[in-house]
């Protein structure tokens, strides 16, 4: 209430001196002062008989003043309360229509869209859409890894940091993680684009790009590993497969004597750390070693 009585002496111009400089810093007065600079160019529209030029300029100097000052006030009054409820609709009610869905270290978590679309996010994944427009736009922003069956409809666009993936109806896999972005189709049509590279993927096929590489393959699997519960990988430096390991047991691993870039093919299961480390170290001639505080030491030569 103290700042908006300061606001209204502020437009009648009855500020005193202490109040004058605390109204300069203010964070609204720069607006303040803007409203009044682009109300000076607004103009009521007038018909009246045109004096002659030296009769108007006689009448001008001695009420300018007067009505500028009159027709600002209530101008600026309006604008004021625009400006003050516009902030408000967006604080409350646009912040309001977005939806954030993710999931914890050693969590996995199916959601339904609006449209009954489903995503079925990985261990450490976020997901983000405005429900108020979902039927204009179907268009979600993902962070992590997420499984897609997308309900038929308008065009549905999976926004990532590495890429976009856009479809209509099916169903598909996308993993994008800092280096690794990784989309797999394994129903109907997807198309993707990342950065110059687009292709448009069939049932079976893959598109990845690791370590800014970009590579196809072919899988016959008709749903990701992950969501039974398993990791599998084909040609992946040993340093990813223990990042996915670490989301999905919340553990954190060390490496000694160890290369990290050595390329892993294979998997582990997600109910049993042990046998997880064992499916990872004894492939590769490496040892494991399992601490307190969930800590795991990973060691072996560096051949």
């Amino acid at each position: 209430m103290i700042e908006d009585k300061l606001l209204n002496k502020w437009l009648n111009d009855d500020l005193t001196d202490a109040e004058k400089e605390a109204f300069s810093k203010r964070e609204d007065f720069a607006l303040n002062q803007k409203i009044i600079e682009d109300s000076k160019y607004f103009k009521a529209s007038e018909f009246s008989k045109a004096d002659d030029f030296e009769t108007f300029k006689a009448k001008y100097k001695v009420r300018s003043s007067v009505k500028r000052l009159n027709w600002l006030k209530p101008v600026l009054r309006i604008a004021s309360v625009l400006v003050i409820g516009l902030a408000i609709y967006f604080t409350m009610f646009m912040n309001d229509s977005m939806v954030e869905q993710h999931t914890q270290f050693a969590q996995k978590t199916t959601i339904k869209l609006p449209d009954l679309s489903s995503v079925t996010l990985n261990a450490d994944s976020e997901i983000t859409y405005n429900k108020d427009s979902w039927y204009d736009n179907r268009q979600l922003n993902l962070k992590g890894e997420a499984y897609f069956k997308v309900a038929k409809g308008k065009t549905f666009d999976v926004i990532t940091d590495n890429g976009v993936v856009t479809v209509v109806g099916t169903e598909f896999n996308v993993k994008a993680r800092s280096d690794y972005f990784e989309v797999v189709c394994y129903e109907g049509i997807v198309k993707v684009t990342s950065d110059t590279i687009t292709r448009q993927l069939l049932a079976g096929d893959t598109y990845r790009i690791l370590n800014n590489k970009f590579s196809q393959d072919k899988i016959e699997a008709i749903q990701p590993d992950w969501v039974e519960n398993r990791s599998s990988f084909k040609a992946v430096p040993l340093k990813d497969v223990v990042s996915e390991l670490e989301r999905q047991f919340n553990v954190q691993v060390t490496f000694k004597d160890t290369k990290t870039t050595r390329l892993f093919s294979g998997g582990f299961t997600h109910n049993n750390l042990e046998k997880a480390l064992s499916a990872i170290t004894q492939p590769m001639g490496l040892t494991y070693k399992i601490s307190s505080h969930n800590q795991v030491l990973i060691y072996g030569n560096t051949d």
